[in-house]
């Protein structure tokens, strides 16, 4: 019995060492083919100047000729291609979930990749099925009569007479950081976001970011991740600034938004596990939309309920000099206004199908976006550089909101709520799981 014992044991860490054998080969495997993803999403970015949004990983992988002169759409397509045939054919030969699920990650942002090599030289599809392959998702499309009634409900809000326009500016006006505070209130708000934070997640000890104001852009905030858990945060000053945008700039663009969510990848999975895949954010791709939605619903998360409202009427607008007197109804018109927001997909979705005439997006911007004529400029500028992107804002927030509240995450519920957001902040997810998952 003892002999036929020790022959057991034999044989099954002779098994165990060629599963472990095997399960190495695979990883090699897989992590050979993430180079190449890098190295290919890289040579796109030596073209296409906005398809990098950061890259932290090894230099050995960054192309050591220049660009040729010629954009090589084919070449790079069919390196898209075969890539995306190679890591379905892993898939189908390894059981390994954790690798299963980086060669999908990595072939859900090969699909953007080729769409974006595709819009690059002009060749355009319908906005649908243009963020479907770029984001992963298809954006819900809403009848006019939706922002017909939400455009009433705004009407019988807001107090005195005139057009809506007019007299939800006059209640905004009174909401404006003067320039000479804005840099004083910004801080304040980044700091208070960040010690909202830090409550819940430890975060990398030498974690900072600088913060610029800029003009010329055609966005309000954007987030560079310079790697090693450093961020320039550049803030647009073009336009008047509204005192609730200093906290969504804030949470969005620094804590826990898009700050701490490349910092989260960063650490857990590129340094911790080595996946090399994560270093490169390419913008056009399906991880925008986690990025985006995770960054707006971070608002909700660091200032949930009434909170937001509170900060901003005890320590934002007394900061600012500003009155506090009107801030409730300011913050029941935001309310109302923030379900409009899906207005501007319609815009894109008829600037980009040709669907919509220069007078109806007009329109569209001005009645249902409430928009002046001046941010009514900048949108369009948005969505011609952007196009689809717009989706990750709000339709972005939307599904990751449904996804962390399907799931036990309620306000009811903040330990729940902050564990399956930093899951959302720390792992590979593809739209559709979240989609799958909230269904």
């Amino acid at each position: 019995m003892k002999k036929v014992f020790v022959s057991l044991l034999i044989l099954c860490a002779i098994a165990c060492q060629e599963k472990n054998s095997q399960s190495d080969d695979a990883q090699l495997k897989l992590n050979q083919l993430a180079e190449k993803y890098i190295r290919l999403g890289l040579t796109i970015g030596q073209y296409d100047a906005d398809f990098v949004d950061a890259y932290y990983g090894p230099d050995s992988l960054k192309p050591q000729t220049q660009p040729k002169p010629k954009f090589p759409k084919d070449s790079l397509l069919a390196t898209v291609n075969g890539l995306i045939g190679q890591l379905i054919e892993f898939n189908n030969t390894v059981t390994n979930d954790t690798l299963n699920k980086r060669a999908k990650w990595m072939s859900s942002q090969l699909i953007a990749y080729g769409r974006r090599i595709n819009i690059y030289t002009q060749k355009y599809q319908a906005f649908d099925e243009e963020s479907k392959d770029l984001f992963g998702a298809v954006a819900p499309s809403y009848s006019e009569s939706h922002y017909q009634t939400l455009v009433a409900q705004l009407d019988s809000l807001l107090p005195g007479t005139g057009t809506i326009n007019s007299r939800f500016e006059k209640l905004a006006n009174e909401f404006i950081i003067p320039k000479a505070k804005i840099d004083t209130v910004f801080k304040t708000a980044i700091a208070e976001a960040r010690k909202r934070t830090l409550a819940h997640y430890q975060l990398p000890a030498n974690e900072n970011f600088t913060l610029e104001y800029v003009t010329g852009k055609p966005w309000s905030g954007y987030n560079w991740y310079q790697g090693n858990y450093q961020s320039k945060i550049q803030i647009s000053i073009d336009m008047p600034i509204f005192i609730e945008r200093a906290i969504d700039l804030a949470c969005h663009e620094g804590y826990p938004g898009h700050h701490v969510y490349n910092m989260l990848l960063e650490k857990n999975l590129y340094h911790d596990k080595g996946q090399v895949e994560i270093s490169l954010y390419p913008l056009f791709s399906p991880q925008s939309l986690i990025a985006e939605g995770s960054a707006n619903y971070g608002i909700e998360m660091a200032f949930p309920g009434t909170e937001k409202n509170k900060f901003v009427k005890e320590v934002l607008l007394p900061l600012a000099g500003l009155n506090t007197a009107n801030t409730d109804l300011y913050f029941q018109a935001l309310a109302i206004k923030g379900k409009l927001a899906y207005a501007r997909n319609e815009v894109a979705r008829g600037i980009i199908n040709n669907t919509m005439s220069e007078t109806d997006v007009a329109k569209w911007l001005t009645n249902y976006g409430l928009r002046e004529k001046t941010l009514a400029s900048k949108d369009i500028n948005f969505i011609k550089k952007y196009r689809s992107y717009v989706i990750n804002y709000n339709y972005g927030l939307d599904i990751v909101k449904d996804y962390i509240e399907s799931n036990g995450g309620t306000p009811s519920n903040e330990s729940k709520r902050w564990e399956l957001f930093g899951w959302l902040l720390s792992n590979q997810v593809r739209p559709a799981e979240l989609l799958k998952t909230a269904q």
